[in-house]
């Protein structure tokens, strides 16, 4: 029995332990679903840089009204193909199979990362990015090692180089930028934290709206709560 106690205990530990031992420092990014000049910024770099290999299967191109951009900004702006309709689906340029080929492994669709990896994970993840010549892509990243993915927005940030100090025993790793990009450091972050926000928004693109729906409702329960108090007084003012 204390066998099978042990058992449990260490199978309950697991995850825990495998999250401990993957942990990474996140930096944290100010998302804010209320700012659309944030949100076009990141749709419009999601669709041109994420969706040349990833999809957003879940998200339609006519969800971006919610976002301030009509059917005639969107065509132009987000340079959606002719043969695109506004209702279709956002789908990568590149099939499965070929990135699969090209990359090792199909990439994962974006429709709902944010959610399932976290705003802050997203945001230092696009800026953990280095060069490393024993990869296939020639890349890879202090937040998620052995990446396969090649970094898309090298042009913007620039190629950073890993730097190893080891200090009482330990090993401190830091990123430093070797080659400038097109952006200075405080342009790129502001610019992945407009993608942040956009990849947010695209999780659960109802969530404004509904939170707005949400304190209407409340704001009309709280008229309704105090007339029916004051029409409880006045028809209870007699019998007391």
């Amino acid at each position: 029995m204390n066998v099978i106690k042990k058992l449990w205990v260490l199978l309950l530990a697991a995850p825990a332990m495998a999250i401990a031992s993957s942990e990474v420092h996140l930096d944290k990014v100010a998302i804010d679903l209320n700012n659309q000049a944030s949100l076009q910024r990141g749709a419009k770099l999601f669709t041109s840089r994420c969706l040349a290999c990833h999809a957003a299967s879940y998200m339609r191109y006519n969800r971006l009204s919610d976002i301030g951009m009509n059917e005639a900004q969107v065509k132009k702006e987000i340079e959606l193909p002719e043969d695109v309709q506004i209702s279709s689906k956002m789908q990568s340029v590149m099939d499965a199979n070929t990135a699969k080929l090209s990359y090792g492994v199909a990439p994962p669709d974006l429709s709902v990362i944010a959610r399932s990896r976290g705003a802050d994970w997203l945001y230092t993840y696009m800026r953990s990015f280095y060069i490393d010549p024993t990869r296939a892509s020639g890349w890879n990243n202090t937040t998620f090692p052995n990446v396969g993915m090649p970094f898309v927005l090298a042009d913007l940030q620039g190629e950073q180089i890993l730097k190893i100090d080891k200090h009482d025993g330990h090993e401190i790793k830091s990123l430093v930028l070797n080659t400038p990009g097109s952006m200075r450091s405080d342009e790129y972050d502001s610019a992945v934290t407009d993608l942040t926000n956009y990849l947010v928004f695209m999780g659960d693109p109802g969530e404004v709206m509904r939170h707005k729906i949400g304190w209407i409702v409340l704001a009309f329960l709280s008229i309704l709560l105090a007339l029916v108090y004051v029409l409880k007084k006045e028809i209870w003012k007699d019998i007391h």
